[in-house]
C-alpha cells in the first residue's frame, strides 16, 4: 500500500473556547457580549435584566435546563436545522457534568469511580457534537483551587471535566480587576493568542485577533443518519461480524459516539463499504 499522506490545506473554522474563571468575575457578561448568540443557561443566571438587555442588543435567544439529555437534543437541532445564531454558550458546564455525576451514581452506584467512567462516556457523546458544530462556542465552567505536592496551591483551574481543555484551540481564565473583565490565555494553538497573554475581553478584539470573516460567517447544518440508515447499518455489522475496533475508527473519524449521531454522509458511506464486502464474499 503506498503513502496515503496529503500536503495539508488551512481550513478556516469557527472559534472553540473554553473560559472558566471565579464566582462574580462577569463569565456570562462576556460570552453573551458575543452577537447573535444561542444562551444555554444551566443555572438560570442570566435571568437578571442585565443579561437579558444584552441578550436582546445582541439578538440572542435563551434556553435554561440543566438536563444533559436536554442539552444534548439542543445541540443536535443547532447542527441539523436552519437558524441565524453564531454562537453557542453553554454557561456554566459544571452544572451539567456534576448533575451527570450524580444521576450515573444512581444507575452503575460509586465503588471503583463507575459513576464517573459513565458520566464521562455520556460527556463524550456531548462534546463530539459540540465539537462538529459549524458554530463559535464558548463553554464556560466554574473555578476551583490547584494543588501540587504536599498540598500546595498552585493557582485555579476549571471544576469539571478533566480531560475537557484537551478538545479546545483556546482556554481562558477570567478575571476581573476594578470594572476591566480581563481574559488570561492558559492554553493556545492560535498563532494569533499567545500562551499566558492578558487582554481585556471583548467580542470585538477576539474577533480581530482570531478573524471576524470566519466567527461571523454563514452557518452550515449537517443532515444526520436516520432511522433507515441506522436499521440497515446495525444489520450489516451484525451478519459479517465487525470488530470493535473498525467501528471505534468509524466512530473517531466522524466525531461521533453511536451510529444515532453519526451524519448521513458518513454512515452512507460505512453502508456502501459493508455492502461490497458482501459482494465480494457472494463472487467467490
Amino acid at each position: 500500500m503506498g503513502l496515503r499522506g496529503k500536503q495539508p490545506e488551512a481550513i478556516a473554522k469557527k472559534l472553540k473556547m473554553f473560559m472558566y474563571g471565579g464566582a462574580g468575575v462577569g463569565k456570562t457578561m462576556a460570552a453573551i457580549s458575543f452577537p447573535n448568540c444561542y444562551l444555554i443557561d444551566t443555572e438560570r443566571g442570566a435571568e437578571n435584566p442585565q443579561y437579558l438587555k444584552l441578550l436582546k442588543a445582541n439578538n440572542g435567544a435563551l434556553f435554561q435546563s440543566s438536563d444533559f439529555n436536554e442539552i444534548t437534543q439542543e445541540v443536535k437541532s443547532l447542527l441539523t436545522e436552519k437558524h441565524d445564531y453564531k454562537t453557542l454558550i453553554i454557561d456554566p458546564l459544571t452544572t451539567v457534568y456534576n448533575e451527570l455525576v450524580d444521576t450515573s451514581a444512581l444507575k452503575t452506584g460509586t465503588d471503583f469511580g463507575r459513576h464517573v467512567t459513565e458520566a464521562n462516556k455520556q460527556f463524550k457523546r456531548l462534546l463530539s457534537l459540540l465539537i462538529r458544530l459549524d458554530m463559535n462556542l464558548i463553554l464556560t465552567s466554574h473555578a476551583k483551587t490547584e494543588y501540587g505536592n504536599n498540598m500546595t496551591v498552585l493557582g485555579t483551574t476549571f471544576d469539571c471535566y478533566k480531560k475537557i481543555d484537551y478538545l479546545f484551540d483556546l482556554v481562558i481564565e477570567i478575571k476581573k480587576f476594578g470594572l476591566k473583565r480581563i481574559g488570561h490565555v492558559k492554553k493556545t494553538r492560535i498563532s494569533t493568542f499567545e500562551e499566558a497573554e492578558e487582554f481585556e475581553f471583548g467580542y470585538d478584539v477576539i474577533a480581530n485577533k482570531y478573524g471576524r470573516d470566519v466567527m461571523e460567517s454563514v452557518v452550515t447544518n449537517e443532515k444526520l443518519a436516520n432511522k433507515e440508515h441506522i436499521e440497515e447499518i446495525l444489520h450489516l455489522v451484525r451478519v459479517l461480524n465487525v470488530p470493535l475496533e473498525t467501528l471505534e475508527k468509524w466512530f473517531t473519524k466522524a466525531s461521533c459516539e453511536s451510529f444515532e449521531d453519526m451524519s448521513e454522509e458518513h454512515i452512507v458511506k460505512c453502508i456502501d463499504a459493508l455492502n461490497k464486502q458482501i459482494q465480494r464474499k457472494e463472487t467467490k
